[in-house]
């Protein structure tokens, strides 16, 4: 994602758009947490002290930073992430790898178009850019997903790994600190290109047993898989609005197609779900959720919104108005082979 947690700032708070804005850094002695790319054109960056921060860039604004509400987003996100993958490695809140490497390979499909799949549900669901790399390996999908931010989507395709590599310099390495950069510098490493090309030797006497990996890296060899770290807990899909929701048959629509990619989703899996969730977020962007069992294990699309409706029915019940931003329909209590006796069809 770019600019994550100054970028949900500014979608929240339309007031921040095209401002330079800091998270986080607003004490005497506190660090800024995220700088939106309005504030990196003043050369503001994560980690650096807020004080600094507001020397370089006078005219920003600091905001508190919301660790819950950036990790509300993120879950919408990696919900994202699931309908591409089964394989997800999170490296972060808003960064991981997806190995699509079955539906490129197996199914025939085009990277490119996936990742312009994967940045248009982010955008619609979120309201926030994303910047895709693809590549064959992690590395180079790495470097690829930080070469043109924000809103990137750029491909580095096998049989150019070294043209694209080459003129880089060698920070845009994935583990290239500014020590390291310091010390190759100083016997005149200042590109991809050009460690490739040093000698072994040359770098194990500054290296020693790391020097190997730098040239692989130069290389753009990585035999590193996806790690696939947590178990699919619940699927979900969310909506946000671009103007609130005022009526339940507004709101029933869209449920309806959320829970057949529920159903989808569920199906592709081989799962069946025994738990169905709504997830409402108000105008003031109050964020509520209800939940209840559906009484056996189901991938039914109509059941799902069955009980999603009653749920919604029930909330809204003895409200006279109400203004919806965001509507979301989602199941748990997954499981690949209920008995046959818990299964609703």
């Amino acid at each position: 994602m770019d600019a994550f947690y100054a970028s949900v700032e500014q979608r929240d708070h339309p007031e921040l758009r095209g401002r330079p804005v800091m998270v986080g850094g607003g004490s005497s002695r506190g660090v800024v947490a995220a700088a939106s790319y309005e504030a990196r054109q003043y050369g503001v960056r994560s980690a650096m002290p807020g004080a600094r921060a507001r020397r370089l860039c006078p005219s920003g604004v600091f905001v508190a930073a919301r660790f819950e509400r950036y990790r509300e987003v993120s879950g919408q996100v990696f919900e994202i992430f699931a309908e591409f993958s089964d394989r997800i490695e999170g490296l972060s809140l808003d960064e991981a790898f997806l190995d699509v490497s079955e539906r490129v390979h197996d199914r025939g499909e085009s990277l490119p178009e996936l990742g312009r799949q994967l940045k248009r549900r982010i955008a619609e669901t979120t309201g926030l850019t994303a910047s895709v790399g693809m590549a064959h390996n992690k590395l180079l999908a790495k470097i690829a997903s930080d070469y043109d931010k924000p809103d990137g989507l750029v491909q580095i395709p096998a049989d150019r790994v070294q043209r694209f590599l080459d003129p880089l310099p060698i920070r845009r390495l994935w583990g290239i600190g500014p020590r390291t950069a310091e010390r190759l510098h100083d016997v005149g490493v200042f590109t991809v290109g050009q460690l490739r090309r040093t000698s072994l030797d040359v770098l194990s006497g500054l290296f020693g047993d790391h020097a190997l990996e730098l040239v692989e890296r130069a290389a753009g060899i990585d035999e590193r898989e996806v790690k696939v770290e947590r178990v699919r807990r619940s699927i979900s899909q969310e909506t946000t609005f671009s103007e609130d929701v005022h009526s339940i048959e507004a709101l029933v629509e869209v449920m309806a197609r959320q829970a057949e990619k529920v159903a989808s989703r569920l199906a592709d899996r081989g799962l069946y779900a025994r738990t169905v969730t709504i997830k409402l977020r108000s105008s003031g962007f109050s964020t509520i959720t209800r939940s209840q069992s559906l009484g056996g294990h189901t991938r039914s699309a109509r059941k799902i919104l069955a009980g999603a409706r009653e749920l919604l029915e029930g909330w809204a019940g003895w409200r006279r108005q109400f203004a919806v931003r965001l509507i979301g329909v989602g199941v748990s209590g997954l499981a690949e082979r209920p008995d046959e006796t818990d299964l609703l069809g």
